[in-house]
């Protein structure tokens, strides 16, 4: 396992990546399951958001990204945090990398297994919503369900704004949801998919805003659960350490100046950036938050 030279290789190093700090529900899950490994959240806040770009934008950038993340702090598994690119360039990006690569898919295999009602929703990006690969996902494991979609943007930028320590405008959020629960069928909707990581962190204004109590599945749990079982066990003189994680943003902003406290509450006191590029050494520097 690649480490620095002060760090026992007894301590794996994970990369969770996203476009933006959806992906800090599924580390949530990774550090609570597996506290004794380093962890670098990696947000292309650059190219913010995914949702709105094109399958060929997607698979050009989250290789360019991952392929400079991996070349510059060498961890030993990388997970793609991100529906979207999940959906879209996780293939692509396990062809040219020698490290394991996991990515995420919206949980609709679970959902529609315990549905009671047989309908179920899911909401996503309009890109995860609208692929073929998600459409393959239905049709493999939800053919018995009603499956209710819709992609939204404004649910990614509440997150984001959530995160920076913003209000949260609860009369969109309920919006959202009303073009799910106002479908043909919404009135039996039981359980519900959150298809973006971006999802989760809103989880308590979902709650609120909805029309009737539903369950809510992702797939951070999951995800947490493939991570340990992929890195096998850890050696015994790593389980009592509590190693620091850091952050890589790829774009300095104000948003992620506003952003340093609630990184902070994910063990993400450390903050670097990153100008990805595939033809040059990449461009990073640290600080702290």
């Amino acid at each position: 396992m690649s480490d620095s030279p002060n760090q026992s290789p007894a301590r794996p190093h994970a990369l969770v990546f996203d476009s933006g700090v959806g992906g800090l529900s599924v580390m949530r899950e990774i550090a609570a399951l597996l506290p004794q490994i380093r962890l670098t959240y990696a947000a292309d806040n650059a190219a913010f958001p995914y949702g709105t770009k094109t399958e060929s934008e997607l698979v050009a950038r989250v290789s360019a990204v991952i392929g400079t993340l991996v070349d510059t702090i060498a961890p030993d598994i990388v997970v793609i945090a991100c529906n979207t690119a999940s959906t879209t360039a996780l293939e692509a990006v396990r062809k040219f990398l020698k490290v394991p690569v996991i990515g995420v898919v919206p949980a609709v295999k679970p959902a529609a297994a315990a549905s009671q009602s047989r309908v179920i929703g899911l909401l996503g990006t309009r890109a995860t919503v609208a692929s073929p690969y998600t459409a393959t996902l239905i049709a493999q494991f939800a053919a018995c369900c009603t499956v209710l979609t819709h992609g939204s943007p404004e649910l990614v930028e509440a997150a984001e704004r959530k995160m920076q320590g913003l209000p949260v405008d609860m009369v969109e959020i309920a919006s959202v949801l009303q073009r799910l629960f106002g479908q043909p069928g919404g009135d039996r909707l039981d359980t519900i998919v959150l298809g973006c990581t971006h999802f989760p962190l809103l989880g308590a204004e979902l709650v609120a805003a909805a029309a009737h109590p539903v369950a809510w599945m992702d797939s951070g749990a999951a995800i947490a659960r493939r991570v340990a079982a992929m890195l096998g066990p850890i050696e015994p003189a790593a389980l009592s350490y509590r190693p620091a994680h850091r952050a890589i943003f790829t774009a300095e902003s104000q948003a992620v100046d506003r952003m340093r406290g609630c990184l902070a509450t994910f063990g993400l006191r450390e903050i670097g950036f990153l100008e990805p590029t595939p033809y040059a050494e990449p461009n990073y520097r640290q600080d702290r938050a």
